[in-house]
């Protein structure tokens, strides 16, 4: 065990802990009670793309001025209750715990709970979305809990795994029933790797000869977009994609992507990782240095089994990472960029994929 990054998620354990998992997030600006206030603003796209894009960018912190509550976000809820899966599964193969098994176990309990309350309503099957509204850019508004695939998809392997510890049928219902939400949304053109990932899932438990096809056809779909050098777009795009491949290999047993999962891996492990363990966001430039990506790359060697190849690696980017952008309360930042910190504790984007991403190593080191 690495003594360093064991001592680096016990502080970040106890900060998260301490606030209940609730806090902001980088596109929560539209949450502002000092905003909804103001109706002529309020009503105008521009406006919030406007109160939106100085939120997510400034380095300075206008929630408490602007009156943004803190608040779960569903993805986080669904990080965390991943990490306390993989902490509980970690002291069972005999990790000396800080925190006891009893109370890892009702940790569990408490955030799938939570993650079942913060469920979007109205739809077809279980869904989550975000608990903000979300301007972009040439589309109509978002409002907040509009379910996303990918935030449900965070969500039904949290919930498979709290199941699988704890034996509550109830937490497989739900997670299965986001089959028919991601059916639904495969009519709208909304689909993707973490569509794959859910259909993926729920084929482990049903055995529907559907789910199968349906997420061998995303997945097939993921591969003819990546690119010839073995990447998509960016590092996360690229770990998320064979995250979402490689579940859908081990749940599945097709094995007709391990090439593109092969290729992506070599480009992505050689290319968004310099030598001094510095994580990039995007293979040509350094910066910003975004904090999901070292995260993921725990995940991504946790999914492929390939944490004994990459050791070496590993650790400089975590010493990186702890160095640089890990504050002495335990919460990580958001970003590093080229002339400026984003340092403002974002619990979901942040904190969740970090501290999902350290219990996948502390699991891995056991």
């Amino acid at each position: 065990m690495n003594p360093l990054l064991k001592e680096s998620f016990e502080k970040l354990r106890s900060y998260c802990e301490s606030q209940d998992f609730a806090g902001w997030e980088p596109y929560d600006g539209l949450n502002s009670k000092v905003f909804q206030a103001l109706p002529f603003f309020k009503r105008s796209a521009s406006c919030r793309l406007a109160v939106v894009r100085k939120f997510r960018r400034s380095p300075v912190n206008f929630r408490r001025i602007a009156q943004v509550p803190k608040e779960h976000n569903a993805t986080g809820i669904a990080l965390f209750l991943s990490g306390y899966c993989n902490l509980y599964r970690a002291v069972q193969r005999g990790m000396k715990p800080e925190i006891p098994q009893d109370d890892c176990l009702e940790r569990i309990r408490h955030l799938a709970r939570l993650l079942l309350s913060l469920k979007s309503k109205g739809h077809g099957g279980s869904c989550w979305g975000d608990n903000f509204d979300r301007q972009v850019r040439h589309k109509p508004l978002f409002p907040k809990n509009t379910p996303t695939v990918d935030a449900t998809s965070f969500a039904v392997a949290a919930l498979c795994e709290a199941y699988e510890i704890t034996g509550d049928k109830d937490y497989l219902d739900e997670a299965l029933s986001a089959a028919d939400f991601v059916t639904d949304a495969l009519h709208e053109d909304a689909c993707g790797a973490d569509a794959s990932k859910i259909l993926s899932t729920c084929y482990r438990y049903t055995k529907n000869e559907e789910y199968k096809l349906l997420a061998r056809t995303l997945a097939e779909a993921c591969c003819e977009a990546q690119n010839k050098d073995g990447s998509w777009a960016d590092s996360l795009g690229t770990g998320y994609n064979l995250e979402a491949l490689q579940v859908f290999q081990d749940l599945t047993g097709d094995h007709s992507f391990r090439k593109n999962i092969s290729r992506g891996f070599d480009f992505y492990i050689r290319n968004f990782f310099l030598a001094d363990g510095t994580p990039k966001y995007h293979e040509d430039r350094i910066y910003p240095v975004d904090i999901r990506c070292p995260g993921q790359l725990l995940v991504v060697l946790s999914k492929s089994g390939k944490y004994g190849d990459w050791q070496h690696l590993t650790r400089k980017v975590m010493r990186w990472t702890l160095k640089n952008m890990q504050d002495r309360d335990g919460y990580f930042y958001y970003q590093v960029r080229a002339h400026s910190t984003s340092g403002i504790p974002y619990m979901g984007w942040s904190n969740a994929f970090m501290f999902h991403g350290l219990s996948c190593f502390l699991l891995n080191d056991y």
